[in-house]
């Protein structure tokens, strides 16, 4: 169990994985220290300027990955009308994590509603094989992250994964219908 997303050994998964790392994402709202600054420059309508979380997340993360033939991936189910947030997380991040090298993918869905099939919460998948479910609370705030040992649960976790993945756009498509607007 990591009870904090800066736990060494938490983040030696995101070096250490051979072929895939997966995150399905179900909140539409993320209450993380790193980006609270960033956030609240946002709802003010400021323009994005240096967001060191994002920074980090690509230099340490998305680009030795990408370097390496790794495949970082994810799917963000998002309710639309978009969250603050999600719009947040859109135009300040994956706008720029995907150039780098990140396959974000979207599944829209109207509020209220959810994906046949998906679960409604958060989970890492690292090379088909090492499942951590991620903890957080209502509003946002992460609580913990717990390895998946038992089989049936990790085979599970790869079938969603396959089942999201299907049911999602690449990013850059949700970026185009939308015309860059957030």
């Amino acid at each position: 169990m990591f009870r904090s997303l800066d736990d060494p050994e938490f983040n030696r998964f995101f070096s250490e994985f051979r072929f895939t790392a997966y995150r399905l994402e179900s909140l539409q709202r993320y209450d993380v220290s790193y980006e609270k600054a960033e956030f609240d420059l946002f709802l003010a309508g400021r323009q994005r300027g240096e967001f060191p979380g994002i920074a980090q997340w690509i230099s340490e993360t998305v680009k030795p990955a990408r370097g390496a033939g790794k495949l970082l991936h994810r799917v963000h189910v998002v309710e639309e009308p978009l969250s603050d947030y999600v719009r947040f997380e859109c135009a300040w991040a994956y706008t720029h994590t995907v150039p780098a090298g990140e396959d974000v993918r979207l599944i829209p869905v109207s509020s209220g509603s959810w994906p046949e099939g998906l679960p409604h919460y958060d989970y890492w998948l690292f090379d088909s094989s090492i499942l951590i479910t991620m903890h957080y609370q209502e509003d946002g705030l992460f609580e913990a992250a717990e390895i998946v040992k038992d089989p049936e649960k990790i085979v599970e976790a790869n079938y969603w994964r396959d089942m999201a993945v299907s049911q999602s756009i690449p990013f850059a498509d949700f970026y185009e219908k939308r015309n860059g607007i957030f």
